[in-house]
């Protein structure tokens, strides 16, 4: 009798054991619901981040936009600032004449065309390029490494300028950078500097810094800001040094990844591979292919406008500045 008194107790407790262990768990479900799944939410419940910018300075903006097609999530757009002078070249004002491009004023070319060539074309026959029409080159004098970072000169920098030169035609340098501090970018256009120092460079002195897209590069962290002061301090350098500073550089990664405000006192060489350059702010010259053929370099070859003449006069000495 007493035995099944005791089993009796020990089934009472164990019942109400369980009653409160469930009890238990409903309750919890029920907070953890109403903390994960709100029936309001008021704006005071919400988190606030505070969001930094990196330069301090504030620029007016037109109320006007710039559209752009991104891969992941379609088409984004970003506003037109007034700080940055806008395009002044008109769509219907190019011309083609015998396979080379050209922009006209009142019927009148008032450009030049122009190629930009490296060790990549190898030997050029640069008698034949003039007579093609060709009035200025852009060679590159050398690179940046975008992984070791090692700076090295262009194997046909010298035979390039001097063949170009001798056949009439205008000469201006670019370096291709992959600094990734304004130290890196004075380097480059100090080892530019010594390269030209007894040439005769009348178009300017370019830095040319790009994303590396295939690859992974030592420059696909690089910031707004950092990339904005590579690019002054590589120009600052020439134009001490007497000769006349552009940026080289493609629609897209102008618009995303540099300081535009901070660049205006510098020409801008772009790059936009269209029919019509579709660019919203201005520039001085425009690489509009990168298949293009003349006769007299081996294969496809980089083709440009330019919109300014540029000569010994453009270039300025330390005095004069």
């Amino acid at each position: 009798m007493n035995r099944l008194k005791l089993v009796t107790i020990m089934q009472s407790v164990l019942i109400t054991g369980l009653v409160l262990l469930i009890s238990g768990l409903l309750l919890f479900r029920n907070h953890e619901k109403k903390e994960t799944v709100p029936a309001s939410l008021d704006v005071e419940e919400t988190k606030s981040y505070e969001y930094t910018m990196e330069s301090e300075a504030i620029y007016e903006t037109t109320g006007q936009k710039i559209f752009l097609r991104d891969a992941e999530v379609g088409e984004i757009w970003i506003p037109v600032l007034a700080d940055v002078p806008a395009c002044e070249y008109q769509a219907d004002q190019y011309v083609t004449r015998n396979g080379l491009m050209y922009y006209t004023e009142n019927n009148k070319i008032i450009s030049r065309f122009g190629i930009d060539v490296s060790a990549h074309q190898e030997e050029i026959d640069w008698p034949t390029v003039k007579k093609a029409g060709v009035e200025f080159a852009m060679i590159r004098a050398g690179y940046r490494g975008y992984t070791g970072g090692s700076l090295v000169i262009d194997d046909y920098f010298e035979q390039n300028v001097q063949g170009a030169q001798d056949a009439g035609i205008a000469v201006g340098v670019y370096f291709y950078s992959q600094a990734i501090t304004p130290e890196e970018a004075i380097e480059e256009a100090e080892l530019v500097l010594s390269l030209i120092a007894d040439k005769e460079i009348t178009y300017p002195v370019v830095y040319d810094w790009e994303l590396v897209t295939n690859d992974i590069a030592r420059t696909d962290d690089v910031s707004v800001r950092t990339l904005t002061q590579c690019s002054i301090a590589f120009c600052e350098k020439i134009r001490q040094a007497g000769y006349l500073p552009m940026i080289y550089q493609n629609k897209r990664t102008s618009l995303l990844k540099l300081d535009l405000p901070e660049l205006t006192d510098y020409d801008f060489w772009l790059a936009e591979y269209n029919d019509k350059a579709t660019y919203y702010y201005n520039y001085q010259m425009w690489q509009y292919a990168s298949d293009g053929t003349v006769p007299g370099v081996n294969g496809h070859v980089d083709v440009n406008v330019c919109f300014k003449d540029y000569t010994d006069s453009e270039r300025e000495s330390d005095e004069d500045a």
